[in-house]
């Protein structure tokens, strides 16, 4: 119990977007971008590792889609980020404590307590800044990552194992890592603590 109360800390304190009012405008924005560049549900599915189904579901409003999903189909479109959650840049270079724009982690684990705080003033940047909390078991395996520039990240509390390529790496606190983000990578709590760290990625560009 007490290795979850970071967690629950975490989410009260944090900002949370109610999906529920941007689902639909980010649907009909998405297929809209698609349609400008001349594209099949079944080709952005390709390029995006996303399953057709599931694009079809997000064009339509529904469903929940997490903060990961949108990278993909925003690295299929050629888009970034932020033109598909309509995201303003900040003015404000600063992110006080606790302020940071809470993200979506991956479908099914936001039960499960994982928390991603973006550290950046926004996602219109050529860096991103997210500070994670990974429960017990939480892992990514079976929905690897691929995308353009590069990424990087230091753990701050507990073991997280990271998958680049194929190879496998166990990170304890005070261990980073960096590898080109165009390798398939995937990450995992083994347990049994939480997992507290910071990435920096590129985001999606034109």
């Amino acid at each position: 119990m007490a290795a979850n109360k970071p967690v629950a800390e975490a989410e009260r304190r944090l900002p949370v977007v109610d999906a529920s009012l941007l689902v639909t405008d980010l649907g009909e924005h998405v297929r809209r971008l698609r349609l400008e560049r001349q594209l099949t549900l079944e080709e952005v599915a390709a390029m995006s590792g996303c399953s057709v189904g599931s694009l079809s579901q997000l064009e339509r409003g529904r469903g929940n889609p997490a903060f990961f999903t949108l990278v993909k189909i925003a690295h299929a479109l050629e888009v970034p980020v932020a033109r598909l959650l309509h995201v303003e840049k900040s003015g404000d270079p600063v992110v006080r404590s606790g302020k940071g724009r809470r993200l979506n982690p991956h479908p099914g684990t936001e039960e499960d307590g994982a928390v991603y705080e973006l550290l950046s003033p926004d996602l219109d940047r050529a860096l991103e800044v997210v500070r994670y909390t990974l429960p017990p078991g939480l892992s990514t395996e079976h929905t690897p990552f691929v995308h353009g520039g590069e990424e990087a990240g230091i753990i701050l509390k507990g073991v997280q194992e990271v998958n680049v390529n194929g190879v496998l790496y166990r990170l304890e606190a005070g261990d980073s890592i960096s590898f080109q983000s165009t390798l398939p990578h995937w990450f995992r709590n083994p347990g049994p603590e939480v997992v507290e760290g910071i990435f920096v990625c590129t985001p999606p560009t034109f």
